[in-house]
């Protein structure tokens, strides 16, 4: 029998819920990755705001992939990127960044669907304090493996023989998997830890039943095979673990003195601006 991990939803405003994977109580990260969350599908209408007002970062790079929508990325070090569904975008907050995610002028007045991922990757420690930056990788440079009744995009890291060109600073695995409805697929033991994430429909693990929109974590060096009841796609995370890291609010470290440090900045306004932006996300009551 599976115990795979449950989301909790978390309404982020307007009505735009998102599904949290991790962290969870049960686990505080795959290999790398210390946060997961799957937002919509949701349609918004005009008039209907979704924007992300300019918030910081430290410690982390985060991963966004979309499968439906766009959104404008803005960040503290000038980059102005239009993102798109299949592209990875890979933004390494080290010692600081801020940023806004916005919805597309073109998009405001027309009904749009927002479909897609946000995952935070901790950075090893050594880089924790790096300068802020920001990859932009287009789906057309993704590399995509076919196999029957199956699609693999390699959107970080390696398998079935293809490498991404996304750089990443430790071992990391991030894959997106089309199948079709009756097809099957054997996961690859391509790093040292896995999760796999369902989107649109139960799968079949080793004729045990994974839920969709639930997480099984895989035992490292197992190679499952994967059933298709119905066309589903799949998400299958992991990486090398990093070991334990202490997170406040969107601040990632190895160390409970900087994240304090971070949240002094951040409340007394001394991270740099995104240029272009007066408002920003103040920061949450502290706890003790």
């Amino acid at each position: 029998m599976l115990h795979p991990l449950i989301p909790r939803l978390h309404d982020l405003g307007g009505g735009f819920t998102v599904r949290r994977v991790l962290p969870s109580v049960q686990r505080q990260a795959m290999g790398p990755f210390v946060f997961f969350d799957h937002f919509g599908p949701v349609t918004a209408h005009p008039g209907d705001n979704h924007d992300v007002r300019p918030h910081p970062h430290i410690g982390l790079a985060t991963v966004t992939y979309l499968l439906e929508g766009a959104m404008v990325h803005r960040d503290s070090t000038g980059v102005v990127q239009r993102i798109e569904p299949g592209a990875i975008n890979w933004m390494t907050a080290g010692r600081g960044i801020v940023h806004s995610e916005r919805t597309p002028d073109d998009l405001r007045e027309v009904s749009r669907t927002s479909h897609g991922f946000q995952l935070w990757c901790a950075l090893p420690a050594a880089h924790e304090d790096d300068a802020p930056s920001f990859a932009h990788t287009p789906a057309s440079a993704i590399p995509e493996v076919a196999l029957a009744g199956a699609t693999v995009r390699v959107l970080v890291g390696s398998a079935w023989g293809v490498q991404s060109p996304v750089r990443t600073l430790s071992p990391t695995l991030y894959l997106a998997i089309t199948l079709e409805a009756g097809a099957s697929i054997v996961v690859p033991a391509a790093a040292a830890e896995r999760g796999i994430y369902s989107v649109d429909a139960d799968v079949g693990v080793d004729g045990d039943v994974l839920p969709r929109a639930q997480m099984l974590v895989l035992e490292e060096g197992v190679e499952p095979t994967i059933q298709a009841p119905q066309a589903t796609r799949l998400m299958v995370l992991g990486g090398t673990p990093l070991g334990h890291r202490f997170m406040v609010w969107n601040f990632v470290s190895s160390r409970k003195e900087r994240i304090l440090q971070a949240q002094d900045d951040w409340e007394a306004q001394r991270f740099p601006t995104v240029p272009g932006e007066t408002e920003f996300i103040p920061l949450p009551a502290r706890r003790p």
